[in-house]
């Protein structure tokens, strides 16, 4: 019989718990996998994303022309939902009459800052299940180790004479639960670490360029180019 084979075999005779915890693993596993590639996918659009708006907001083009092409040509997201949010509060601001520079800052500012919010939430979503499924599957899979371990001395009790061969089986099919339990954490774990270091950067780039941008509305340089 092939190696698969005897796996097979020894998941499809473990005791009903030990089953249950192999699905949830594998389920788990599944599932960390799928949004691995899918934040993986929407990091790197974020971060060229960001990459090609500050290229373009910093080469001298005018403010009104970036705000029209991509709040209307382009997907927003990422960095450009801030500027969004910030260039449109300033220009319904400036349509007013007496408006004090400091309130105008304010409330660029605040809508900014509102803007950020959402974008952090965006960055940080699925990456608690990531870090949830890295951290308790070894101990899920553990459970189901020792629940079949303990299955396979209960029933050593009815035996006359004890084996190596009688107590392998039982023994094998456990540690097949503790494997399960590392094979999803250990994706999880590199996945979280690397995913919370790139959201972790992507949110001081958005930091900064808020700040920069506030520096540029508290002079009031937005109808030619941003210094």
């Amino acid at each position: 019989m092939s190696a698969d084979q005897s796996i097979i075999h020894l998941i499809a005779n473990a005791s009903i718990p030990v089953q249950l915890v192999m699905v949830l693993l594998l389920l788990a596993s599944i599932i960390s996998w799928y949004m691995i590639d899918r934040k993986r996918a929407t990091f790197k659009r974020w971060s060229k994303v960001a990459d090609q708006f500050e290229d373009q907001f910093w080469s001298g083009g005018e403010m009104t022309t970036i705000y029209r092409e991509w709040n209307g040509e382009r997907e927003a997201e990422g960095i450009v939902n801030i500027f969004l949010a910030g260039f449109g509060e300033f220009n319904r601001l400036a349509q007013k009459q007496n408006v004090d520079r400091s309130h105008m800052v304010e409330g660029v500012h605040r809508s900014m800052r509102v803007a950020l919010s959402r974008e952090i939430v965006n960055l940080e979503s699925h990456l608690s299940f990531l870090a949830t499924v890295g951290s308790t599957s070894p101990y899920v899979g553990l459970f189901g180790t020792v629940w079949g371990i303990m299955n396979s001395f209960q029933s050593l009790g009815s035996m006359q004479t004890v084996t190596i061969a009688t107590v392998a089986p039982g023994i094998a099919e456990a540690l097949i639960a503790t494997a399960m339990g590392l094979f999803a954490a250990i994706p999880a774990v590199i996945a979280y670490n690397k995913f919370a270091n790139t959201a972790e950067r992507l949110n001081g780039r958005y930091e900064i360029f808020m700040e920069e941008f506030l520096s540029i509305v508290s002079r009031q340089n937005l109808g030619g180019h941003a210094e």
